[in-house]
């Protein structure tokens, strides 16, 4: 790896599709332009549709010449992302602008695309990438680090089995070699560890994950794996192979970060939960093999407030609500801890970016809502109110969600899927 924050080689495109990838970006701007004006949102995703219609090399052309930093995973990738970006920007301090991110949480390739179509002379690139686009981020951009968080269930019909995307990984660092990423990956996630196995060089971090569901079966042999608790840690082994739990550098604790050298601090964030504490120590361990110093890192990831919305508090008449996003049984799981309100707001739907199978709804915790009313709104709203029904908690159903906000007294927690969830960051302007 280069030396700390020196510049990458700039890229060398031939005229021809230098001159074809500006023409697309300029195309790319004014469909942004035109969506802002019409009211339809940032224009970022639009942008980025144009762009790689008309380029269709373009994902790969803007990856080059820069120095990539990756984060995915299905729960936290965009948290993690702003925090390892926050962190990176204070290493930086006055050459900060050498740092572009898709902050907007695009992370398919139009998306990032679109990001870096906007910053060709930011050499530094820290990019939140969907599962799916990982493998062809490892080919095409060579980053340096990639961050692997999790994998659990998510839109069912869209992702299908995880260890599919998994096996991807895996196969995508085997034929990396020696010139590929090193990983930074949760030491908890039998199937993360299972798809870095490949890889040159991994910075294991122990996290305080809640929810192992989807961690039952060895990914390696299909075994059933073995989980043993040593004071109040739980590991994994798989008795049928020798895959097994990897001894972690990093190490959650509570509010607080151990390091490989025993150290510990406290990130102090302003993003709540345990599972952001979780996030913080993979950003940090990234942002140190960086070459970040530590109190940068922790003083950058302490501005982080609201990302991409997330945990952001917003006023809907006379309503203050916070906007908790959830997008499966894993997320859900977390959150719900979070939502201290009565009533809490919950908002379901489930078009493409939710995930149209909603079967999911029967393996989150709602019971722990109990003595409780819940509000249950959006177009699923009915099949949330039968769920909550079997776990005896008292609901009301308003499909509308202007009219699930209501006139509260007091400020209220929504927890919502995807679109639901853009949907309210619209309705505030937040977006």
């Amino acid at each position: 790896m280069p030396t700390p924050f020196e510049p990458a080689e700039p890229a060398t495109l031939p005229r021809g599709a230098r001159l074809r990838l500006l023409a697309a970006t300029w195309v790319g701007n004014l469909a942004a332009l035109a969506s802002r004006l019409a009211g339809k949102g940032s224009g970022a995703s639009v942008r980025g549709q144009v762009l790689t219609r008309l380029a269709p090399d373009s994902f790969a052309q803007l990856l080059q010449g820069r120095r990539v930093l990756a984060v995915s995973g299905t729960n936290g990738k965009t948290t993690t992302t702003h925090l390892l970006a926050a962190a990176i920007r204070a290493g930086l301090g006055a050459d900060a602008a050498r740092l572009v991110t898709n902050a907007d949480g695009a992370n398919l390739h139009y998306g990032i695309a679109s990001a870096l179509s906007q910053r060709p002379g930011a050499d530094i690139a820290v990019l939140e990438t969907d599962e799916r686009v990982v493998s062809d981020m490892i080919a095409h951009a060579r980053p340096e680090l990639l961050v692997l968080l999790n994998f659990s269930r998510d839109q069912l019909d869209r992702h299908h089995e995880i260890k599919a995307l998994g096996r991807a990984w895996r196969v995508a660092l085997e034929a990396a070699g020696q010139a590929g990423p090193t990983i930074v990956a949760n030491a908890c996630d039998p199937l993360v560890v299972w798809s870095a196995g490949t890889a040159a060089k991994v910075i294991w971090v122990e996290t305080a994950t809640i929810w192992n569901a989807d961690g039952a079966l060895c990914p390696a042999c299909g075994t059933i794996l073995q989980r043993s608790r040593t004071g109040d840690r739980d590991r994994w082994d798989c008795p049928g192979c020798e895959l097994h739990q990897p001894v972690a550098g990093y190490r959650v604790d509570g509010a607080t970060i151990e390091l490989p050298d025993g150290t510990r601090v406290e990130p102090d964030l302003q993003v709540p939960g345990s599972f952001n504490v979780s996030n913080a120590a993979c950003a940090l361990a990234a942002a140190l093999e960086f070459g970040v110093g530590i109190e940068a890192a922790l003083a950058g990831m302490r501005t982080v407030t609201a990302p991409a919305g997330r945990f952001a508090t917003a006023r809907f008449g006379s309503t203050t609500a916070r906007l908790l996003l959830a997008k499966n049984p894993a997320g859900w799981a977390e959150a719900l801890p979070l939502a201290a309100s009565d009533p809490v707001i919950l908002a379901i739907d489930s078009v493409a970016a939710d995930g149209k199978d909603v079967s999911w709804l029967w393996d989150v915790p709602y019971e722990q809502l109990a003595g409780r009313l819940v509000i249950c709104t959006g177009p699923r709203a009915q099949d949330l109110a039968v769920r909550l029904s079997y776990a005896g908690v008292d609901h009301e159903i308003e499909p509308d969600l202007r009219k699930a906000l209501g006139s509260r007294s007091g400020p209220v927690d929504v927890i919502a899927t995807y679109t639901p969830f853009q949907g309210l960051l619209k309705l505030a302007g937040l977006r």
